[in-house]
């Protein structure tokens, strides 16, 4: 890593949904930073150690490592250093994950940690070790306290438990902004443009979507095209197998994006899910499901403010 990272404040984590826990994380080690005058670092692993370590166990991630990283950006941290997370890396002995990598790799003067921090081989590593080893390397560890909202700890666990309850606006609450999936525009079966409501089929790189329903929130362009880069949309979106047609359709995402003709297949977009309108319903036919997305969108206008 080499001399840039001496004198930094420094983080590690998974840091999976950059949630409110881990932003307070990340708002000390800026801020100790500044005041160090070198730079705020965060050491992250990819792809999660329980996918490597415990696939069967390892949970589904909230965010992809291109949003955690545009994420981690824009709070102000100023290098990520990402892992790669291995079988022969997860037997490195705690005190030489200390020592080989922290130590003479980055060379921090402070390191901060979530309350619930372990690593090194067969997670051996406490907080015990960090906070002894540390001082005797040059470098200070304080322990961050986890965050509560509603007297609840916050945490990845319990933000995809909402999602899969489908309390969207909840889950918002913990990670400070609303959940958004990735992927890229697919060709569907035209079912949507045939009455009248075109949808974006989301072929997703995010691993979870939430709970079958419809939403109300926006559609941005990820990549160059038209519209362009960075175009945001309201849109309503659809998670579900969409009964109405076939019961036995595999569950995905598509949105139908509000004042917007145009062709987006092979585009890369992000959807954000911002308020839950509705659970999945089966209509009698097409004309009863088409009356009712046109309510969808009076709603969805209505609760975006744009109405």
């Amino acid at each position: 890593m080499g001399d840039p990272l001496v004198g930094s404040a420094l983080t590690v984590g998974n840091f999976d949904g950059l949630h409110l826990g881990h932003r307070a994380i990340m708002e000390t080690v800026i801020g100790r930073a500044r005041a160090l005058g070198g730079p705020a670092v965060v050491y992250t692993f990819e792809p999660h150690p329980r996918k490597v370590l415990r696939p069967d166990q390892a949970p589904r991630l909230l965010t992809t490592l291109e949003q955690k990283l545009e994420l981690l950006e824009a709070q102000g941290v100023d290098v990520v250093i990402v892992e790669p997370f291995t079988r022969e890396f997860a037997q490195l002995p705690a005190e030489r994950f200390v020592r080989g990598i922290l130590h003479e790799r980055i060379r921090p003067r402070e390191v901060y940690v979530g309350y619930d921090f372990h690593y090194g081989r067969d997670r051996e590593g406490s907080m015990r070790t960090l906070t002894e080893l540390g001082p005797r390397l040059g470098f200070a560890v304080t322990i961050i306290p986890e965050v509560t909202v509603r007297d609840q700890d916050v945490n990845s666990t319990r933000i995809r438990g909402l999602l899969e309850e489908g309390k969207v606006e909840d889950a918002a609450l913990l990670l400070d902004r609303p959940y958004a999936a990735r992927g890229r525009v697919a060709v569907g079966d035209q079912r949507g443009r045939s009455i009248g409501f075109p949808t974006l089929n989301l072929d997703s790189e995010s691993e979870i979507l939430p709970a079958s329903g419809v939403y109300a929130g926006h559609v941005s362009f990820l990549d160059e095209g038209e519209p362009v880069s960075g175009s945001v949309f309201l849109s309503v979106m659809n998670v579900g197998r969409r009964p109405t047609f076939k019961d036995d359709d595999p569950v995905l995402a598509e949105a139908h994006v509000l004042d917007f003709d145009a062709d987006a297949y092979g585009r890369r977009i992000e959807l954000s899910f911002e308020h839950f309108l509705r659970g999945e319903e089966k209509f009698p036919d097409a004309d009863a499901l088409k009356a009712q997305i046109g309510r969808d969108v009076e709603l969805a206008r209505e609760r975006l403010g744009e109405g």
